[in-house]
């Protein structure tokens, strides 16, 4: 009834249980259904679901079948080696046309890039200042921009 009390025995008292049992001090308990009571439902073992599946079964007949042909467990079936080929194959082209690509550019074009982006960065500079500007002015811009484009859309 204590709250301290503990499941184990102190050690006299289970040499004293010991020496009392006929069996050798087997403490494993006898299965009731060895007796052969035929009222009793035998127990059946279950199934694993793992090896009860087609794709679990038909890769440990081609395990056996490997092992006795004498290939190790390494080797791959060709399908999957012809495809990890592929992919590899692929995966190095994509890479020599990156390559390639990137030389290609000409010293043109590699001008014309470093112009680009100092032009995107000088807009987006004056943008900042714009930000900071007054709003009267930001409103005669944005009329500006519009009459000039409304003139021109007459004089086409």
């Amino acid at each position: 009834p204590h709250a301290n009390t503990s499941f184990f025995l102190p050690a006299s008292m289970y040499t004293e249980i010991q020496r009392e049992r006929p069996d050798g001090g087997n403490i494993l308990t006898h299965p009731d259904y060895i007796d052969g009571n035929p009222d009793l439902i035998k127990p059946k073992k279950l199934l694993n679901p793992v090896k009860a599946s087609k794709s679990h079964q038909e890769l440990h007949r081609e395990l056996l079948m490997n092992h006795k042909r004498g290939l190790g467990v390494e080797s791959k079936p060709e399908l999957q080696r012809v495809l990890e080929h592929r992919r590899r194959d692929l995966l190095i082209k994509q890479k020599k046309e990156e390559e390639e690509a990137k030389k290609l550019q000409s010293p043109f074009e590699k001008e014309l890039l470093k112009r680009h982006q100092r032009l995107d960065q000088l807009e987006r500079e004056q943008e900042k200042q714009e930000d900071h500007a007054p709003e009267f002015i930001k409103v005669k811009e944005n009329l500006r921009r519009t009459s000039t484009v409304t003139g021109d859309e007459k004089a086409a």
